[in-house]
């Protein structure tokens, strides 16, 4: 699912101040000032993990980035990625990384990352 810019915003969100805190210097500070990280000589971070029980606002925090910072928000669930044949996910997620460079700069959240790796 391609979103425009969602109309989330930080003040939508309560109790996750920290982290929030935490991916504006991460990811906003990246997208709308890349000069600083290139002065300090460092990479940018090219994604963040969020993690947590359903319901504590993982979503919400992804779709409120993607506002501030004017980007396309792409969601997709992880088990829409797991496919009967042996190399069909894989290229659901090279079409999924070609849509979100058309459509840069994008944010991908990918939902219900643990359905894609199984235990053995």
């Amino acid at each position: 699912m391609v979103e425009k810019v969602p109309d989330s915003t930080y003040d939508m969100i309560g109790g996750l101040d920290e982290q929030i805190k935490q991916i504006k210097e991460v990811i906003e500070l990246g997208l709308k000032h890349p000069e600083l990280f290139e002065s300090l000589g460092i990479a940018q971070p090219k994604g963040v993990l969020l993690y947590g029980p359903p319901g504590t606002g993982k979503t919400l925090l992804a779709r409120a980035v993607a506002h501030h910072t004017d980007c396309r928000f792409i969601r997709v669930s992880g088990s829409e990625l797991v496919q009967k044949y042996i190399g069909e996910g894989s290229r659901m997620v090279r079409e999924l990384f070609v849509m979100a460079r058309e459509h840069a700069p994008s944010i991908i959240f990918m939902d219900e990352i643990d359905s894609i790796g199984s235990s053995r």
